[in-house]
């Protein structure tokens, strides 16, 4: 287990240096245009699937470094780059950390690469737990799979809703109901496999911000699909299940860990390092121009009312780098969040960012609330970091629940 540090090793400052030229070469120059064209960038995909950036290796590389760092470190320098097409670049990552952090060995080996295809051939991935009427409340959840022993399949019938890659993903893990009595716990999630018949996309959204991600809803009528595609395998089901029936009929006891609930225990510090990179993107945007406004004869950074907001800004940003960093080290040594750490990472990070990126529109004053500086996308992109993957009330819940233990 790597001691817990704040200095990264010479390995990872070469790929962070790496990731930002990447960011600052190929994204940025084209981060307003997939903006207003609120499409996928693939030929951004496609050539950081070329550079190695998008690929199976480099995200498990990252995934597995012992320091824990890998994974925030590189979401930091895609998301300082553009928020919307660093999230068309990451999005697949959850549907992976999906299958591995419920999947089998076999599972995770035979579905991960069709995730990502390679440079020649890029594909996406898609993790599906949101509904319509089951955002926060997974206890709603109305999608249902059941289970035809007589040819081994598993049926799938619902409506997903804000599917980061829905409907265009090569493979698609859709968290379902398999119990509706257990409430979040009778949930598993399943594999569904490339050109699998009855999947179609819905309804294509068009957000206030991350832009050029495509979110979409995913529809299931009569997805059947092979009794493999559960992921963690039926015996493995049953068993939890057992469990889950006997703790309802005893009146609750410990609580059975919920299919999309492991996935999101082990994103969360990654989506405070996104936020943190948005932040700091803004920041230094507002940096550069307040050494070079002048007004009344100064620069505006010499007024406090300006250096005050930097200096809190810049605060706040490496605060939440740091509680984004023990959390990632944390995950990766094997500390059990006691106090909801993970929860705490992602809760300060994404508030930081929607207030950082609103302080830079303030600083830049009328330029700042126009699109030809990129403030303005930044603040209405760092919007959603408060809500995907966790409000930040249920964030607060969380934290709360576990400081009550």
């Amino acid at each position: 287990m790597a001691e817990f540090t704040l200095e990264l090793n010479d390995d990872q400052k070469q790929v962070r240096d790496w990731l930002h030229g990447f960011a600052a070469d190929v994204m940025r120059p084209a981060a307003a245009e997939w903006d207003e064209r609120e499409e996928t960038p693939w030929p951004i995909i496609q050539e950081a699937a070329k550079l190695g950036i998008y690929s199976l290796d480099f995200y498990a590389q990252q995934f597995f470094d012992p320091t824990g760092l890998g994974v925030p470190m590189t979401m930091e320098e895609l998301f300082w780059g553009d928020a919307g097409i660093a999230l068309s670049i990451v999005g697949t990552g959850l549907a992976a950390v999906g299958v591995l952090a419920n999947g089998t060995e076999e599972q995770i080996g035979t579905w991960v690469p069709q995730m990502y295809g390679d440079a020649n051939d890029v594909k996406v991935a898609a993790f599906c737990s949101s509904e319509p009427d089951a955002g926060s409340d997974v206890a709603a959840m109305r999608t249902r799979a059941v289970y035809d022993e007589a040819k081994d399949e598993w049926v799938l019938n619902g409506t997903k809703t804000w599917a980061t890659n829905g409907g265009i993903a090569n493979v698609h893990v859709v968290v379902a109901v398999v119990d509706a009595g257990l409430g979040s716990r009778g949930h598993a999630s399943f594999i569904v496999p490339p050109n699998t018949p009855g999947l179609s996309q819905g309804q294509k959204f068009q957000k206030h911000g991350i832009r050029a991600s495509h979110t979409a809803e995913v529809v299931l009528e009569d997805v059947r699909v092979p009794g493999h595609c559960l992921l963690g395998g039926k015996e493995k089901l049953d068993e939890r299940l057992a469990r889950a029936r006997e703790k309802a009929k005893a009146g609750g006891g410990e609580r059975v860990k919920n299919a999309a609930m492991a996935t999101f225990e082990a994103s969360r510090p990654a989506v405070g390092a996104m936020a943190v990179g948005t932040a700091r993107a803004a920041y230094e945007v507002a940096l550069d121009y307040a050494k070079t406004r002048v007004q009344f004869g100064r620069p505006i950074i010499e007024n406090q009312g300006v250096a005050f907001q930097l200096a809190d800004m810049r605060t706040q940003i490496d605060a939440a780098r740091l509680l984004v960093w023990r959390a990632s080290w944390m995950a990766t040594a094997g500390k059990p969040f006691t106090s909801a750490e993970g929860s705490m990472s992602k809760l300060y990070a994404s508030e930081v960012a929607k207030q950082v990126t609103g302080q830079a529109i303030q600083i830049l004053g009328g330029n700042g609330y126009t699109r030809e500086y990129p403030v303005e996308r930044m603040h209405r992109d760092a919007a959603i970091y408060t809500i995907f993957e966790g409000t930040s009330e249920i964030q607060r819940m969380v934290i709360s629940r576990a400081l009550a233990k």
